[in-house]
């Protein structure tokens, strides 16, 4: 079988779907197989989903509980938990991969704002840049 080449704007997007899905489960509290949801979400085996993809979901993920706390206190105003999940999803994820994967701070917040400006409304897209200009 061939591999599948997904270009990294598109990996963006399916992580961060894959981690909306795995927070709307959470909040609902039903039991999920993240290597299921990244299968559907991908369309393709969990064991050829490209390694960044697999590595930003999953830490992401792993390390939720500590990266709340951090927005939490640069958005006063907001709590963090009341913010739409599609909202969360793009933050956390832009969060991990500038911390864990080194990515640079321009090109995530970028990649944050047009997942927020497609999948967000109207102007939405300005909290998430200045929330993520704020932390990262």
């Amino acid at each position: 079988m061939e591999a599948v080449f997904l270009s990294r704007n598109k990996e963006h997007e399916l992580a961060m779907i894959s981690i909306y899905d795995a927070l709307t489960y959470s909040a609902m509290n039903e039991e999920f197989s993240l290597e299921d949801i990244m299968a559907n979400v991908f369309d393709m085996p969990f064991e050829e989903i490209p390694l960044f993809s697999k590595t930003l979901i999953i830490k992401t993920l792993a390390h939720i509980n500590e990266i709340k706390p951090l927005f939490q206190e640069k958005m006063p105003k907001w709590n963090f938990d009341r913010l739409n999940l599609l909202e969360q999803a793009i933050l956390l994820m832009s969060f991990t991969h500038a911390k864990e994967e080194k990515g640079d701070k321009k090109v995530i917040i970028d990649v944050a704002i047009r997942l927020a400006k497609k999948y967000l409304d109207k102007d939405d897209y300005k909290f998430v840049n200045a929330i993520l200009d704020n932390i990262l």
